[in-house]
């Protein structure tokens, strides 16, 4: 029987991936979400429709996070995630035959700064400020009603790498000369956005932040392997186990595009140029180091477990 999926959010490079993905395999594949979708937000009787009688959801909706968090963009990260989520829980509550797996994407964001130890589903400590409440309401509105059909899963996954993610842009920086590593330091708050929890306080030093990632064949892995682990719903760290840190992610790009100077930057370069290109340096700086501890001890082995042998797969499939 042809599998029945239904992706929720999936004009990114994420979702574009997966349905791709899941085209090859011969699946039936629906999409939610605004234009040119199945079903679009707004429309329950559409997202019903879809969601009745799937195998598979998975939902990636909500506004990029590579933004200036302006208090109209801070609303529309949370709204966009909130209340999708809690369509979708209201939709599944009138399917006759609801599917029985929901992933919903959440992020390892949701963790504390972290460079003491690392951060896994049992001993991780979540964190304060602006992204650690967005993360926290998606997975509250996530397992907020009772669907005793559904098994959910929060997929607190880090950054992923592929075409399209936000490694491009370091990949650029590496090949002209400017992929040094990104140095945290002091820098004047306001109390605006101490107040919003847009500040990054400075802790990391000399560019050891740690970085986590998972590469995006590993994501739709993951699914699969979810997909066939009944006893595994809740939070789950979508991050590869090789962590490393900026100072030495930006050193593997430059030997694998063969630049041999990298300009680092510093703070103050990198707050200005978050500024000019409406961004926010949190998302550089923060110290990541999330451990994909529940997946480990389901026995899931990953295909990219090491960052240099993911960032060549990367930059290969690019010049390909």
């Amino acid at each position: 029987m042809t599998d029945r999926i239904v992706i929720a959010g999936a004009s990114g490079f994420i979702g574009a991936f997966l349905v791709s993905a899941f085209h090859a395999e011969g699946a039936e594949v629906f999409t939610i979400g605004r234009r040119g979708s199945d079903a679009t937000w707004g429309d329950p009787m559409a997202i019903g429709r879809v969601l009745d009688g799937a195998d598979l959801l998975v939902n990636l909706a909500g506004k990029s996070v590579n933004c200036r968090y302006t208090p109209s963009n801070r609303a529309e990260i949370i709204r966009s995630r909130v209340e999708t989520t809690r369509e979708l829980s209201a939709a599944i509550m009138g399917c006759e035959h609801p599917p029985p797996l929901w992933i919903n994407s959440s992020t390892a964001t949701i963790y504390r700064h972290a460079e003491d130890q690392p951060m896994t589903e049992s001993t991780g400590e979540i964190g304060t400020g602006f992204s650690v409440s967005v993360a926290r309401a998606w997975e509250e509105a996530l397992f907020a009603d009772d669907l005793p059909s559904t098994r959910r899963i929060a997929l607190r996954m880090a950054i992923v790498l592929g075409d399209g993610s936000a490694l491009i842009p370091l990949i650029r920086l590496a090949r002209f000369g400017l992929g040094g590593a990104q140095l945290d330091g002091r820098w004047f708050s306001t109390a605006s956005r101490r107040a919003a929890g847009t500040f990054h306080v400075f802790r990391a030093r000399h560019g050891r932040q740690r970085f986590s990632w998972v590469h995006i064949a590993d994501v739709l892995a993951i699914i699969r392997f979810l997909r066939t682990h009944a006893e595994l719903d809740g939070p789950i760290n979508a991050a590869a186990p090789g962590v490393s840190d900026s100072r030495t992610l930006m050193a593997m790009l430059r030997r694998i595009v063969r630049m041999p100077v990298g300009l680092p930057a510093p703070r103050w370069m990198l707050e200005i140029g978050s500024a000019v290109i409406r961004t926010e340096t949190e998302l550089v700086l923060k110290s990541r180091w999330v451990v994909p501890e529940r997946l480990l001890a389901a026995g899931y082995r990953f295909e990219f477990p090491e960052l240099q042998t993911a960032l060549r797969d990367v930059i290969e499939r690019r010049k390909a």
